[in-house]
């Protein structure tokens, strides 16, 4: 989300909670939380995710900008989505966190999940993408193959536009 403090997180929620909170249904019975299966699947993102906390029962609003964003990516992945839209996933968090975050993205798109990612940050944006759509006042104006364009398309695509692109179908 493009706000994760607005839109994401529960800042006074713990790290457990945040990333099981779309999972509820399926780590409750009855309305009662079967722990065990909360510490397993919170342990693995942990681990996978490289998030740094204390340990699950730390408040989400404790954590760096960087860790809070792994903290709501990983509840999103606990679904096992088929794609995951990410809305301005750096905005906001350090140079190296953003780093981190880049790479877990695109090992996400090499392992086969679908990503699509919406940024303001060109270079963010053409970093493993496989196409570029340019947006104009919620108009495709141009789409781009990831490989072959570089910066300079890009400005130009925003800054000419073109005609429309067709809905992809």
């Amino acid at each position: 989300t493009e706000d994760r403090k607005a839109e994401g997180i529960v800042p006074e929620m713990t790290v457990a909670e945040n990333i099981t909170l779309a999972l509820l249904p399926k780590v409750s019975r009855n309305g009662i939380l079967n722990e065990d299966r909360q510490r397993e699947i919170v342990a693995r993102f942990i681990r996978d995710l490289g998030i740094k906390c204390s340990g699950p029962n730390q408040k989400v609003r404790e954590l760096s900008g960087g860790n809070q964003q792994k903290v709501l990516l990983a509840r999103w992945l606990a679904m096992n989505p088929k794609l995951l839209i990410l809305d301005e996933p750096t905005r906001g968090i350090d140079v190296g966190a953003k780093g981190e975050i880049q790479r877990l993205i695109l090992k996400l798109a090499d392992d086969g999940l679908g990503v699509l990612m919406i940024s303001s940050e060109i270079e963010e944006v053409m970093e493993g993408a496989d196409r570029i759509f340019v947006l104009r006042e919620g108009v495709s104006v141009a789409e781009l193959e990831g490989q072959a364009a570089n910066v300079e398309d890009v400005l130009a695509a925003m800054a000419h536009g073109g005609s429309p692109v067709e809905a992809a179908a």
